[in-house]
C-alpha cells in the first residue's frame, strides 16, 4: 500500500526523506495491522497485544532516544508524525506508544542510572518489556503536588504506601515508573511486577479508550530496592515527562482528525440525498472546508514546534498551546464528522464515535483544556491564575 496523508499545504515539502519513511511506514502499518482489528478490540474493550512487538519491530518506542538502547535515535519530527499516524486508528494505540516512550523509556533515559538504562531501555524498546507510569492519584490530578503517595527509607530500599488512578497499561506492565514523596520531595521509583506489596487491578466500565488497559496501582509497604530511585527531585522530574507526554499528543490528536476528515469527505461523495451525493451541498462542502483548515493549521503548528524541539528552544508553554489547540480542534472534529455520517455515523463501520468517545479522554489527560489555560494564562500575564 501506498499511504496518502491529509496535506493541503505540502507539507511533504518541508519534510526529509527520513522524516516522510516514518510517516508512510507508521501510516502504511496502521492501515494493514490496525485498522482491521481496532473496532472488534474497542467493542470487546480488549487491547491488541499482538501489535506490540509489531509496533517494535517499525521502531515507534523511544524513536528519539539513541540507537545504544535499541533506539532508532530519530527527530522529534519523525516522533511526532509516528504518533500521528498511531493515532489515526485510535488513542488507545497512541496512548500506549506514548506512555511506553515518554513517560517510562524518557525517564529512565534522563534521569535513570547506567544500570537502569541497560536493563530496561532495550526491552522497551524491543515491546519484549511494558511500562506505565504512575503520578495522578484517586484525589489528586492536576495538583500532583499534593500526592499522597510516600516512601520511607529502610535498610537496603524503601517502602512505598499509597495508590495510582488512571494508568495506562498499568496492570500488563513490567516496569512502572511510580512518583511518591520521599522526605518532603518528589522522587520517581522504578516498581517492577511482582514486587512485594504491589497490585495493580485494571479498571472496568470505560465509554472512552476501551482499546486501552487502564488500571490502578496499590502500594501496600511495597519494597523497592535502592537501585531503582530515579535520580531528580521535585515536580520537574514528572513535568518535563509530561511535556515529552504532551507534545506527542499534539501531533496524535490531528491523526485523529485526519481520520475523521477522510471518513467523511468520503462519506459525503458516496451518500446520495435527493439524487446527488451530499458533498455537493453547500453546508457539508462548509464543514468540510472547515475540518482541513483546521487540520492544516494544526500540522504547521507541530511541524515548528517539532523544529523548535529539535534545536533546544521549545517551551512547556507551548506544548501546552499545541495540545490544548489540537485536541480541541480534533474533538469538534468529531462532533462534525457524525453530523456528516447522519444516523450511519454511530455505526461501527465508521470510525466516528471510537474517534469521539476517545478524544473525550485524550481532552483530559496529560493536563485538562482548563488547565493549558491557566498555563498559557500565567505565562503571557505573567499571574498565576491558579495558586
Amino acid at each position: 500500500m501506498n499511504y496518502k496523508p491529509v496535506d493541503y499545504y505540502n507539507l511533504d515539502e518541508l519534510l526529509t526523506s527520513e522524516e516522510k519513511l516514518v510517516r508512510d511506514t507508521v501510516g502504511n502499518f496502521v492501515d494493514e495491522e490496525v485498522i482491521p482489528i481496532i473496532d472488534k478490540h474497542f467493542m470487546a474493550g480488549t487491547f491488541p497485544e499482538e501489535l506490540v512487538e509489531k509496533m517494535a519491530s517499525i521502531g515507534v518506542f523511544g524513536v528519539t532516544l539513541p540507537q545504544e538502547y535499541g533506539c532508532a535515535g530519530m527527530n522529534n519530527i519523525c516522533y511526532g508524525l509516528a504518533m500521528q499516524e498511531l493515532e489515526r486508528a485510535d488513542s488507545a494505540i497512541r496512548s500506549f506508544a506514548s506512555v511506553q516512550s515518554s513517560l517510562v523509556m524518557y525517564p529512565i533515559y534522563k534521569y535513570g542510572s547506567e544500570e537502569q538504562r541497560q536493563k530496561w531501555l532495550p526491552k522497551l524498546a524491543a515491546g519484549t518489556a511494558i511500562g506505565c507510569f504512575g503520578l495522578t492519584e484517586p484525589d489528586y490530578g492536576s495538583n500532583p503536588n499534593d500526592m499522597i503517595t510516600n516512601a520511607v527509607k529502610t535498610e537496603g530500599g524503601f517502602l512505598l504506601n499509597g495508590a495510582k488512578m488512571w494508568i495506562t497499561n498499568g496492570s500488563v506492565a513490567d516496569v512502572c515508573v511510580v512518583w511518591a514523596k520521599f522526605e518532603g520531595k518528589v522522587r520517581g521509583f522504578l516498581v517492577e511486577k511482582g514486587f512485594k506489596g504491589f497490585t495493580a487491578p485494571e479498571m472496568k466500565g470505560k465509554h472512552s479508550l476501551r482499546a486501552s488497559v487502564t488500571s490502578e496501582l496499590v502500594f501496600q509497604d511495597c519494597e523497592i530496592p535502592e537501585e531503582n530511585i530515579l535520580n531528580v527531585e521535585g515536580l520537574r522530574g514528572p513535568l518535563s515527562c509530561l511535556t515529552q507526554a504532551r507534545y506527542g499528543i499534539s501531533w496524535g490528536a490531528l491523526g485523529a482528525a485526519m481520520g475523521l476528515y477522510d471518513s467523511s469527505l468520503n462519506y459525503s461523495k458516496s451518500r446520495i440525498q435527493f439524487n446527488k451525493p451530499i458533498a455537493s451541498f453547500q453546508l457539508v462542502q462548509q464543514k468540510l472546508v472547515w475540518m482541513l483548515s483546521e487540520i492544516t493549521k494544526g500540522q504547521l503548528l507541530c511541524y515548528h514546534l517539532g523544529k523548535m524541539k529539535d534545536s533546544g528552544t521549545m517551551t512547556p508553554q507551548q506544548v501546552s498551546l499545541a495540545k490544548r489547540n489540537n485536541v480541541s480542534i480534533a474533538r469538534e472534529i468529531a462532533a462534525v464528522a457524525r453530523d456528516i455520517h447522519g444516523a450511519n455515523g454511530i455505526l461501527d463501520e465508521y470510525p466516528v464515535m471510537r474517534h469521539m468517545a476517545n478524544l473525550e479522554s485524550v481532552y483530559t489527560y496529560e493536563g485538562t483544556h482548563d488547565i493549558h489555560t491557566l498555563i498559557l494564562g500565567a505565562d503571557i500575564t505573567g499571574i498565576q491564575a491558579f495558586s
